[in-house]
């Protein structure tokens, strides 16, 4: 996929506003400090589409981007982070359960994981969460460039030793790295590959 044109459209806290569901969503969701506008900013090829911050929980709204003109990309508030007010983080959970559970174009989504880091409880139960609502998602490992390839690779395997203990059969899996711009065509093509499915939109 090529990215012709990729336009912020608008930020909320309220996901009846989102949008009219008339296009395919693609969301980006992980814990706060993941690299989750950097891997957006990769992916459009646009260096300043998506905040990013050396303060973890800079996103605090759901923001939709409108890409090619045909679909929108949706970057989620993290979780996860200490320092943010326990209101407001309590704030972002409705919020944030509310859009995956009702928006109805909703096409899956990303959860963006750091390898260098052994699986976390937050997101092994926010992973659960999306399976027990049913929800379609993958998986997202980002800075990858921050690690030796055989680390890389045992991490990838505790995390799936991990995942396996309760999953039958576990998402589709994406390793990539906004600095060397890795994992971009295969996450494009994937987002591509289900776009065709549904001619409709």
């Amino acid at each position: 996929m090529i990215i012709h044109s990729a336009e912020f459209i608008m930020s909320n806290t309220d996901p009846g506003k989102s949008p009219a569901s008339a296009k395919h969503e693609f969301a980006f969701i992980g814990r706060s400090n993941v690299g989750k506008s950097s891997l957006i900013n990769m992916l459009v090829a646009r260096k300043g589409l998506a905040n990013t911050s050396s303060t973890p929980g800079k996103t605090q709204t759901i923001n939709h981007f409108f890409i090619n003109e045909k679909w929108y990309l949706v970057d989620l508030p993290g979780y996860g982070y200490a320092s943010i007010s326990k209101s407001k983080h309590e704030s972002w959970g409705p919020m944030i359960e509310t859009y995956l559970k009702k928006r109805t174009n909703l096409t899956t989504t990303f959860v963006l994981l750091d390898p260098r880091h052994d699986p976390q409880k937050i997101d092994i139960e926010f992973i659960q969460w999306m399976g027990d609502q049913g929800l379609p998602f993958s998986l997202v490992f980002t800075k990858t460039d921050k690690m030796k390839r055989d680390q890389l690779t045992a991490s990838r395997k505790k995390w799936e030793s991990t995942l396996t203990e309760t999953w039958e059969e576990l998402p589709p899996i994406f390793m990539t790295s906004a600095e060397k711009r890795e994992g971009r065509d295969e996450l494009l093509g994937y987002i591509s590959s289900l776009l065709k499915l549904d001619v409709s939109h």
